[in-house]
Parts: C-alpha cells; sequence; structure tokens
C-alpha cells in the first residue's frame, strides 16, 4: 500500500468510509471489488482502536444463549467458520473448558445444555464437538485447579484469532481493489449541499499536517466508540447512540494452563477467560461502562486487582504476581445504548442514516464485521449486492496455499524452516513476500531480537507494504511484538536502527 493523501482530494469518490477498524475496513474492501470507488480514512493506525483490543476469540458467543439471542449466536457461528476457511493462519480453533463449581451462579446442567445448544446452532459450521467432563476429567486438563467445590465442567470449541492482522488483512484487500486507504487522517467535520445532504468531508493528515477535502455520493461513519462525536458534527443536538463499556485484559508471564478456560466469576457473576496466548496467558476481560473520551481510556488497577483475584480463586497454586505482568489493553466496546447491567447488553448491530444522508454503523461484535459489512454495503449501494464476495468467496490478502512445500522454501532463501513456518502463520500465502526482500541481503533475515523469531525483513514489509508509519504500529499491530516477555527490551532499538538502515 502506498500512502497518497494527494489523490484524496483529486477524486470524488462513490463512498468515503471513516474509521479504519474492522468494520470500516471490511466494508471498504467488499465495496472495492463490488466496483465502487473508495476512500477509507482512519485518523491513527488501522485497528488502533478497539479492533487490536479484543479477547483474541473469533467465537460465537456462548454466553449469549442466556440472554436467548439464539440469532446473533448461529451468525456468529457461520461467521466464525467462514473466516476460519479464509484465513485458517490468523484463525484457529480452540477448545475451552468451563469448570462448574457448586455455587456458581450458572450450574452444571445449565451449561451442559449451553454446550449442547451452541454445537446445535453450529449446525454444518461446527469446527469441533463439544464433551461433558467429570471432575477428575478438569483436573488432569488444568492440574492445579481449585477442586475445593467442583462439580464438572464441559468443553466446547471457539477459535483464537489474531484481531489486529485480520482487520490490516482487509484494509490490504481493499487497496488491491482500488480503495484510496490512509492512516493518521481524522474526519474533522462534513461538507454540506445548499439542501443539507452531506457530500463528504474536512480532513486532517497529521502527518503531512495539511487540511484536505474529500468529496463523496455517500458516507458511512464506523468509528467505533467514536461515532457519537461524529454524530454530532453532523447533526448538532442529535442524541447520544452508543454505551461504551471498558474491556481489560492482561497478558500473564507463561502458560497458567495449556487450556483455555472460560470462568464464572464470583463477585459480580460475569464470565471471563484464561488463554494461553504468545507462549503467555491472556485474561480477560471486564465490562464496565465507561463514560470518558475514547481518547482517554486506559487500564486501571481495580481492573488488574479483579481479574488476578478472579484467577486466583480458580488457580490458586498460582501466585499472581503482578510484576509478572508483560502488558495491559483497554478497549472500549461501541454498543447500541441500552438499559440494564453492560455485560448484558446485546452485541448486535445498528445500521442507520440520518437526514443527511451519513451512514453510522453501531454496535455489533468483531465475529460478525463481515455480515455487518455486507448489509451496510448491500443499504446503501443495492445495485452492488450481485457483485459482492459471498461466503467462500470472501478471502482476505493472505488466503489460499502455498504450492511449494516448506524444505524447499528453505533451502531457496537459504533460512530455518521454522521461519518459513513462522511467516506462512502470519502472513498466509503472502509470506513469499517478505522473504523476497532477503534475496542479496542476509541482514534482512536476522532476527530483531531473541523474544521472537521475527525478522529485519519484516519491519521492511510492514513500513513499505503494510502502510507502518511509526514504532506502534510495527511493534503493537503488524508484529505483535508487545505481547512477548522481552528480557533484553531490545525490539524497539532494533527497529530504529532497522529503519535508519533501509530508509
Amino acid at each position: 500500500m502506498i500512502r497518497d493523501t494527494s489523490r484524496l482530494s483529486k477524486l470524488k469518490f462513490d463512498l468515503i468510509v471513516v474509521g479504519g477498524g474492522i468494520n470500516g475496513a471490511a466494508i471498504a474492501y467488499l465495496a472495492a471489488a463490488s466496483g465502487a470507488t473508495v476512500a477509507l480514512l482512519e485518523k491513527n493506525d488501522f485497528a488502533s482502536g478497539t479492533s487490536s483490543k479484543s479477547t483474541k476469540l473469533m467465537h460465537g458467543g456462548i454466553r449469549y444463549l442466556e440472554n436467548f439471542e439464539f440469532d446473533l449466536v448461529h451468525e456468529s457461528l457461520k461467521e466464525r467458520f467462514i473466516q476460519w476457511q479464509a484465513v485458517p493462519y490468523l484463525v484457529k480453533p480452540m477448545p475451552f473448558v468451563i469448570p462448574v463449581y457448586k455455587n456458581d451462579a450458572r450450574p452444571l446442567w445449565m451449561m451442559k445444555l449451553g454446550v449442547w445448544l451452541y454445537d446445535l446452532l453450529s449446525g454444518q459450521y461446527r469446527i469441533g464437538q463439544h464433551r461433558f467432563l467429570s471432575v477428575s476429567e478438569v483436573n488432569a486438563l488444568a492440574p492445579g485447579i481449585n477442586l475445593d467445590g467442583l462439580v464438572g465442567g464441559v468443553e466446547y470449541f471457539d477459535a483464537q484469532m489474531d484481531d489486529a492482522r485480520i482487520c490490516l488483512e482487509n484494509v490490504l484487500m481493499a487497496d488491491s481493489k482500488g480503495a484510496v486507504v490512509a492512516n493518521y487522517v481524522e474526519v474533522k467535520d462534513f461538507i454540506k449541499d445548499n439542501a443539507g445532504h452531506t457530500i463528504g468531508v474536512k480532513a486532517y493528515d497529521s502527518l503531512n499536517k495539511q487540511e484536505i477535502e474529500v468529496l463523496a455520493s455517500k458516507i458511512i461513519v464506523t468509528a467505533g466508540p467514536w461515532s457519537d462525536g461524529l454524530i454530532q458534527k453532523d447533526t448538532p443536538h442529535a442524541i447520544k447512540r452508543l454505551r461504551p463499556t471498558k474491556g481489560v485484559h492482561i497478558v500473564y508471564r507463561g502458560e497458567i494452563s495449556p487450556s483455555a478456560f472460560l470462568l464464572q466469576s464470583r463477585k459480580d457473576k460475569r464470565i471471563f477467560f484464561v488463554i494461553p496466548f504468545k507462549g503467555n496467558s491472556l485474561i480477560g476481560t471486564t465490562d464496565t461502562d465507561y463514560n470518558q473520551s475514547p481518547d482517554s481510556v486506559q487500564v486501571e488497577a481495580s481492573d488488574v486487582q479483579y481479574l488476578l483475584q478472579e484467577a486466583s480463586r480458580v488457580f490458586p497454586n498460582i501466585n499472581f504476581d503482578p510484576s509478572k505482568i508483560i502488558t495491559t489493553f483497554a478497549g472500549l466496546r461501541p454498543l447500541v445504548a441500552d438499559k440494564g447491567d453492560p455485560s448484558r447488553i446485546s452485541r448486535k448491530h445498528d445500521i442507520e442514516s440520518n437526514s443527511s444522508g451519513v451512514v453510522f454503523v453501531m454496535g455489533g461484535k468483531y465475529t460478525t464485521y463481515r455480515a455487518i459489512a455486507q448489509e451496510a454495503v448491500a443499504k446503501t449501494f443495492p445495485h452492488l449486492i450481485s457483485k459482492m464476495p459471498y461466503g467462500r468467496q470472501f478471502t482476505l490478502y493472505g488466503s489460499g496455499g502455498s504450492n511449494e512445500e516448506f524444505k524447499i522454501l528453505s533451502q531457496r532463501f537459504d533460512v530455518p524452516i521454522d521461519l518459513v513456518r513462522y511467516l506462512q502463520g502470519i502472513y498466509g500465502c503472502r509470506f513469499g513476500d517478505v522473504l523476497n526482500l532477503t534475496r542479496g541481503n542476509n541482514q534482512l533475515k536476522e532476527k530483531i531480537c531473541t523474544c521472537s523469531p521475527a525478522i529485519a525483513a519484516q519491519v521492511i514489509y510492514a513500513r513499505d507494504v503494510e502502510m507502518a508509519q511509526n514504532m506502534e504500529d510495527i511493534v503493537e499491530r503488524r508484529l505483535g511484538l508487545s505481547f512477548l516477555d522481552c528480557q533484553t527490551k531490545d525490539c524497539r532499538r532494533a527497529i530504529e536502527n532497522i529503519l535508519k538502515i533501509h530508509l
């Protein structure tokens, strides 16, 4: 991708998409793939907001069953399967264990019924078979788990994903289909004609320090928790449509258990996860109302304490030491406003068009992003419905396999087989593009740091192909190095040196 913001003001587009999170990226891709001219604008980096702050699960949402949202669960399970087929290197089936204790809010019979119904709703899109677990079977899956009051458990399947990279692959697809995409371009206001219809946006390119006017026939806003602010820019005094809730996660050093766990909180009866993640453990999430600016969301000490206390109750043999926390992150769920407990608010989405013609996509869950994007494009451009990629036609940038064995590629590029496997697990069939950068330059084959198999060529690829603009773009969202337990702390310094050498 080439970031050329001069093109934004030279063309009149069929569609401007405001917001480069997962929904905006997918809408830009599907619209461009269907023949529309598209501009995708993101005020920070792609996926830098909610779309990289998830629990890293492509899941049906088993807990939504108790809200009787069977249609949402069924749709999510179908979408989970479609994503697994499209990008199996980024979406990987994972078994989850639910231990059930005597005084849990949800008894064992309810959990057994839940996983049975979950698989029933999966139908042809099932990715694994549930089973019921005895106390001894739960203990075997998680040695050291608290046995006091344990009455049994269940096991079911969902999938783990790389949320930031899936979003990026949608952006790359939009670009490959002709969309003009740009990060670090913030929409400041809307342009209206004499009749009050919105015909464009006023934006600011923070890298080139210049204002831009972009015109289009249609505008779709997918700004997540920032949507209310844009609604009020377009329609002053409009009521707020969102009820953002904050979700906090901890990446804890080492694997707490080789199995993934869904656990019931005793404090507030919520559920949370303890999941193996890049050799460490991901613990999350919280679900609390948030009323401040989306730009200032952060992890509070009370959030960390809540998660560690609940995890230690189930795993009493582990001394959950805050000093072993590798990193924490917080994101906002842009839920459609509703009453009741935050954790019980529906994850369904709304697509609304206001009086000026701007379309706002609000709510939803990550797993259903493709279906949300498909609906948004269909509502905005009905004539493009037949041209959109559906089902198995839906592919992403790295979709498709390699015709050559890892051993052959290892010999051709003179790199270890494990490195080839690692690159394929990030870039899919595009891993050869990264290895091609190493031809005639052995320095680009060198590892960035001892904490990861990542090599120097990936830094250049992130900059030149994936539109990374700064250190955080590379470390956080292109390579995911911030989740690793780096003892030397050499990653950033090494990346800086690579970028200086290869200007």
